[in-house]
């Protein structure tokens, strides 16, 4: 038995029609690709809960991130905020 978290994943909102329908799959994201570029279109961004992953899955990605090698069905992701600004200087 492992145990499973709560996490959370930010992406363009050109992606949410995508993210809604499929999940989290990078193959189907060509509005705004790009697994590892927060934020890659600059504009406003949408914040997904991500339910029911494996912490022991999660790959450090080098830069402070994580990242799950796989994709997430659309049943384990939920739209918590929309449409959030830009941050300038973060």
């Amino acid at each position: 038995m492992f145990d499973t978290s709560n996490l959370f994943h930010v992406s363009s909102v050109l992606n949410r029609q995508s993210i809604a329908r499929h999940g989290l799959d990078w193959t189907r994201m060509g509005a705004a690709p790009g697994i590892f570029q927060i934020n890659n279109t600059g504009g406003p961004v949408d914040l997904w809960s991500v339910d029911g992953i494996d912490e022991e899955l999660l790959l450090d990605n080098g830069n402070g991130f994580v990242y799950l090698p796989g994709r997430i069905p659309a049943a384990r992701v939920r739209l918590v905020r929309s449409d959030v600004p830009p941050q300038v200087g973060f």
